[in-house]
């Protein structure tokens, strides 16, 4: 998802809204449970009744009924009915393996029974709810995007902490929408002005002690004040241990919820462990995948991906081949120079979709550069053909690309493949995309492409680098369908 800013005034007036409408807005539409569980339970019931009913089983609506019960109670023992999930982004592999989890359920239940219909109508039977429970979540996860996008459906947080962690926090928050929190006030610990417009509930003094008095009643009153749900702590020299033991006593004493940032952006919850040591509460921060089986398997999956594309993709190549050449005059097929894992070059294939003197105009274009960063785009560049428009739109011009995943030069799922002109003049913390290689598609395929600024480009890519998993890419590839048909930010 492309981030998009909070308005200022949309953060800082949030404040002055009554209690009765912060906890409306807190709240989720009320027809995302009763639609769930009857998207699960009617996506269950009717397949399987018709189905079974089709193969003559002797008790049809007893087996359908039966089937909706069991997927029902998998979704809400794994807790999918609770207000702190509905309508969140869970991707498909979730809900695929609650669905595994209801075959095993009714396998066992069909030994049990000596229920007799053929296994792969039965399988197949399931194949719906699987499908619609996944079309149900879209549906919900559209909505509560929409909403939270206009500040509803949203947590009201009172964020508390040293003037520069608190911005940081406020700031982090407020240029995103893909989360519940929107921030009504700000409690800072000790002096130091705030610039971010959120209104300033309650102050803290710096305390020397380990736990000033006064705290509790200070936020507890701005809490009251401001209507907030929830007290985000960005802790610390000023605010940790007892004097925040402290606090946290006095919040849950009177029913508020309480998170503590610990500091880290950008980290997968899949990598985080907590820990208690010695009466420490400890947040363990697993490394990266670097290898292993999922290495293993998303070298598998590259190779053998690459090798069937290619050759179910025969056709469309030579039909594309054929478009070039008859559409402009010059090769089909275009090869440029990247930058691959660990600095790396390679040449990268692509269908060609500008006229054969683009590298040359480069330059005398070099002053209508939409991108604010490193990368080159315009949105209606003259160096593009007319066939190369379409491929573009479609993203077909990358599919030449397979052979580089087949040769071990890019995956089907990683960061963008650079320039050497863009590598030359990376950062630190630029150079960290360069660990992986890169890919066909990936995070920034699926959330704008060309749309998204440099510095959302390269928080995507960094995001990937530190937080991929072999499930997390085989959901990126069935999310780039949809960012394919979409077109958006392909130019």
């Amino acid at each position: 998802m492309r981030h998009v800013h909070f308005p200022a005034q949309r953060v800082a007036g949030a404040a002055h809204e009554s209690v009765g409408s912060a906890r409306r807005h807190g709240d989720k539409a009320r027809w995302y449970r009763p639609a769930a569980v009857a998207a699960d339970f009617f996506g269950a019931a009717v397949p399987v009744g018709l189905v079974f009913d089709a193969a003559q089983q002797v008790r049809p609506l007893y087996c359908a009924l039966a089937a909706a019960v069991a997927w029902t109670g998998v979704q809400a023992l794994r807790r999918r009915y609770t207000a702190r999930a509905l309508g969140e982004s869970r991707g498909v592999l979730p809900v695929v393996h609650d669905w595994l989890i209801l075959i095993g359920v009714l396998a066992v239940a069909r030994v049990v029974t000596e229920e007799a219909t053929p296994r792969l109508s039965a399988l197949g039977a399931l194949l719906p709810a699987l499908l619609i429970t996944v079309a149900c979540h879209k549906l919900t996860y559209r909505h509560l995007s929409a909403a939270r996008r206009e500040a509803q459906a949203v947590s009201r947080v009172l964020v508390v902490g040293e003037p520069d962690a608190a911005e940081d926090v406020i700031a982090h928050l407020s240029a995103r929408t893909d989360h519940p929190y929107v921030v009504v006030g700000v409690v800072p610990v000790g002096s130091g002005a705030l610039s971010s417009g959120v209104p300033v509930a309650a102050r803290l003094d710096e305390g020397m002690s380990e736990a000033p008095a006064g705290d509790s009643a200070a936020v507890l009153g701005a809490v009251a004040s401001h209507h907030a749900d929830l007290v985000l702590v960005a802790p610390g020299v000023r605010i940790t241990g007892e004097r925040l033991r402290r606090v946290a006593w006095a919040l849950h004493d009177a029913g508020v919820e309480l998170a503590v940032f610990p500091g880290l952006v950008e980290v997968s919850v899949k990598r985080l462990e907590t820990l208690s040591a010695g009466g420490l509460a400890v947040l363990r921060v697993a490394p990266p995948v670097s290898r292993g089986m999922q290495t293993l398997l998303k070298s598998v999956l590259d190779r053998v991906g690459a090798a069937a594309g290619l050759l179910l993709l025969a056709p469309v190549f030579l039909g594309i081949v054929l478009a070039i050449r008859l559409g402009s005059r010059g090769p089909a097929f275009y090869r440029q120079q990247r930058i691959g894992r660990h600095g790396v070059p390679f040449v990268m294939w692509k269908f060609r979709t500008m006229v054969t003197d683009a590298d040359a105009r480069k330059a005398e274009l070099s002053g209508a550069n939409e991108n604010d960063g490193l990368m080159f785009k315009m949105r209606r560049d003259p160096r593009v053909t007319r066939v190369g428009r379409l491929l573009r739109r479609t993203s077909l011009d990358e599919l030449p690309q397979l052979v580089n995943v087949l040769t071990g030069h890019m995956s089907l799922v990683g960061p963008r493949p650079p320039l050497p002109e863009e590598v030359a003049q990376y950062d630190e913390v630029e150079l960290r995309r360069l660990t992986v290689r890169p890919g066909m598609t990936g995070l920034w395929q699926i959330s704008g492409r060309s749309d998204l600024s440099w510095d959302e480009t390269i928080q995507l890519d960094l995001q990937y680098v530190d937080n991929w998993s072999f499930t997390s890419d085989v959901d990126v590839m069935g999310r780039t369908l949809r960012a394919v048909v979409d077109g958006r930010g392909a130019y």
